[in-house]
């Protein structure tokens, strides 16, 4: 089947340009780190959750941690209602949660993060294009912030400063980093910031941050996720019955590496001094 366009991408921003960004955090109380993140229209609620022990299928003594990942549009983030995935997540989802914490893990130091379970849930408020996209840079900002608290809680910290599980047991308290010792660690567990963008080939033309209307009119969508030191971590490319050339695919990478800047310019600003 034909994919069908609307032939309309009359848009208020430039090509280039990131829709309106605005992140509230600690938007609900209860989970250890939790950020409302807008991009456009595009709404995410990302709650980073810290587990009672690792999955069961660590080892007794492990001496890392992991980083788990779920994701899920709610019932009224599209036009017509998105029926509940009651039964379990659909290949959509199921796809979307694993490049998310794919993502993560390959952003994040698990050995230094130490014996320690992560979950980031990205629950879509409203879906307007790029969720996926969205959800990786929120996810992010709530696991940085996650940590940071951990480490201040002195509940994650560097090999040579963590209490055995003994000493746990004896009520030792652990050691308390200065702050230059814990920001010296939140360096060691997540190196880089981690974000997201969404680029596309339009009637020959490169987009940036397609929101539903451009991408519904993309002859090539493309997800690229990247850390702040310029590494890919995930390209997710696709020709929408359409072939691209080798030049337009360096064209759509390089719109993509100034995206992911601008994100993670955003992402310094947001956390700056936030305990």
């Amino acid at each position: 089947m034909a994919k069908m366009k609307s032939g309309d991408i009359a848009s208020d921003r430039a090509a280039d340009e990131i829709r309106d960004i605005d992140v509230t955090l600690d938007f609900t109380p209860n989970a250890d780190a939790s950020v409302l993140y807008r991009q456009g229209d595009t709404m995410v609620l990302a709650c980073a959750t810290v587990a009672s022990s690792l999955p069961r299928w660590f080892p007794r003594d492990a001496d890392r941690g992991w980083v788990h990942a779920e994701y899920s549009l709610l019932p009224g983030s599209t036009d017509s209602r998105f029926q509940r995935e009651r039964r379990g997540a659909k290949g959509r989802t199921q796809e979307i949660e694993r490049l998310v914490a794919r993502s993560l893990r390959g952003a994040i130091n698990l050995e230094a993060l130490g014996p320690i379970a992560i979950t980031v849930d990205c629950d879509v408020l409203n879906a307007d294009g790029g969720t996926r996209c969205a959800s990786i840079t929120a996810a992010n900002i709530a696991l940085r912030l996650c940590i940071r608290r951990l480490i201040a809680a002195g509940r994650c910290l560097p090999a040579n400063k963590r209490l055995k599980h003994d000493q746990i047991k004896a009520g030792v308290e652990a050691p308390t980093l200065s702050a230059a010792e814990a920001k010296a660690h939140e360096n060691a567990v997540l190196p880089h910031d981690l974000a997201a963008i969404s680029v596309g080939l339009i009637d020959g033309g490169v987009y940036t941050d397609l929101d539903y209307i451009l991408d519904s009119n993309a002859d090539v969508d493309m997800n690229v996720v990247m850390t702040a030191d310029g590494k890919f971590v995930e390209v997710q490319g696709t020709g929408e019955e359409f072939t691209y050339t080798r030049a337009e695919l360096d064209a759509l990478l390089e719109s993509a590496t100034a995206g992911v800047a601008t994100l993670n310019e955003m992402q310094i600003r947001v956390l700056d001094g936030v305990e």
